[in-house]
């Protein structure tokens, strides 16, 4: 849309309208964190009881209606809509408006209220990684990874801060929206998850370079199989998994998981068929519903799965996929308990150590917990009131968390709209705020 609002700067005025799925979405802060975090410069109607949606029977996310400056609806279109096909079809209905002197061409003083963001040195932190010795942060809001200890001390910057999608050394080469992180020790090489570019990067640890190694750039708009890393469009990747020296993706923009072969210089389809659902079965047939987060155990893959607030697990032996927790696109809540009752809200994150996985239950405000061994779901911290609160487990506060990491007995969490590093001690359950210095 960013794209269609400056070549069309003089004959287009785009109102978003936020007509919520989820309850979370119904908070104006919500909304106004969303607007900021996604760099939206346009006027944006928070529509919290779906009336607007109801008044122009809109009944699919997203949804495009086009108003003539008289005020006539004069055509819609439903789901994502390619840049190209959408330029074509305002150069075809300037073409039939102008002769008809509706056009205005006077530009409209569109004021966007930009937030305060607090002085963390932080923007929207979307992923973060964990090792012995290093902390990786996806400081996606300021196009760049930081690198640093368990304290938060940064020792390395990688990324300009501009928003591109430029190779070289770590001071001039740039990102747009990273997210998850995988870190491949052997080689030196932590791969990176450019969302918004829709690529994977490699950062080498030891040349301090980057370089693009899946991904043309371009979004994904036609599902493939498998091809050449480089010549193959992405879409959306999301958060990343090194396992046996595959690179599993996961692909939020195509509902799928994909895996790239770092030696053969090939990426492509690993589960799902692009369906966006939940079902379970073979890698070939199963249906997946954005997945945001992967992590991996020792014989499989665990999913979450954003849109149908599911944990999935994917078996690295057999051809097969699973539910952990979830029951479908439009159930959600905040339900402890039984994996079969549990009940998450848009969980973005997850984590998994022996026998447990931890889960960045994001429109919940909570980092859950799983026993897998006993299949039971608690609340680990967070009170699910919004907010930036360290203390107690029961009494902390988060802001859409959307990306944790275990190491060492501490959980760090991407406490992504309170622009934070979080960490919880799994031995006391003490929450504290992670302070990030070095910038």
């Amino acid at each position: 849309m960013g794209k269609l609002e400056e070549r069309y700067q003089t004959e287009v005025v785009v109102i978003g309208v936020h007509s919520p799925k989820y309850t979370a979405e119904r908070d104006v802060e919500g909304v106004r964190a969303a607007v900021n975090r996604n760099r939206i410069r346009h006027p944006v109607l928070n529509d919290p009881d779906m009336q607007v949606w109801d008044s122009y029977a809109v009944n699919a996310w997203p949804t495009l209606i086009f108003i003539s400056p008289d005020g006539y609806v004069i055509g819609r279109h439903a789901g994502e809509a390619p840049y190209e096909a959408l330029a074509s079809a305002m150069d075809g209905l300037i073409a039939e408006l102008e002769p008809n002197g509706l056009l205005d061409r006077t530009p409209l003083d569109v004021q966007v209220t930009l937030e305060t963001r607090p002085p963390s040195g932080l923007s929207f932190p979307g992923k973060v990684l964990a090792t012995a010795d290093r902390l990786f942060i996806a400081d996606s809001g300021h196009n760049r990874i930081l690198i640093g200890d368990a304290e938060g001390a940064v020792s390395a910057v990688v990324g300009s801060g501009d928003e591109g999608l430029d190779d070289g050394d770590w001071q001039s080469s740039t990102f747009r929206g990273p997210q998850g992180m995988a870190l491949d020790s052997d080689r030196n090489i932590l791969y990176v998850a450019d969302s918004e570019n829709h690529a994977i990067r490699a950062v080498d640890l030891a040349t301090e370079t980057v370089r693009t190694v899946a991904g043309t750039g371009e979004q994904l708009r036609r599902l493939v199989r498998f091809g050449p890393a480089r010549e193959t469009s992405l879409s959306s990747p999301w958060d990343l998994m090194l396992v046996n020296g595959t690179l599993y993706i996961a692909m939020a923009g195509t509902h799928q998981v994909w895996a790239f072969n770092p030696d053969e210089g090939t990426a492509g389809v690993w589960a799902g068929t692009g369906h966006e659902g939940l079902r379970d079965g073979t890698r070939q047939s199963a249906w997946l519903a954005q997945p945001m987060g992967i992590a991996a155990s020792s014989s499989g893959l665990y999913i979450a799965c954003a849109e149908t607030q599911a944990i999935r697990r994917a078996d690295l032996e057999r051809d097969d996929v699973g539910s952990v927790v979830g029951q479908g696109l439009f159930v959600w809540g905040e339900v402890d308990g039984p994996t079969a009752a549990a009940l998450f809200q848009h969980d973005q994150g997850v984590s998994v150590d022996s026998s447990s996985a931890y889960v960045a239950d994001t429109y919940n405000n909570r980092i859950r917990h799983i026993d897998l061994s006993a299949a039971q779901v608690s609340t680990l911290a967070g009170s699910g009131q919004t907010g930036l609160l360290d203390g107690p487990p029961q009494n902390a506060r988060f802001n859409q968390p959307g990306g944790l990491d275990i190491n060492g007995g501490i959980i760090y969490v991407a406490d992504t709209n309170n622009h934070a590093i979080r960490t919880i001690d799994l031995d006391s359950g003490h929450v504290r705020t992670l302070p990030v210095t070095g910038l």
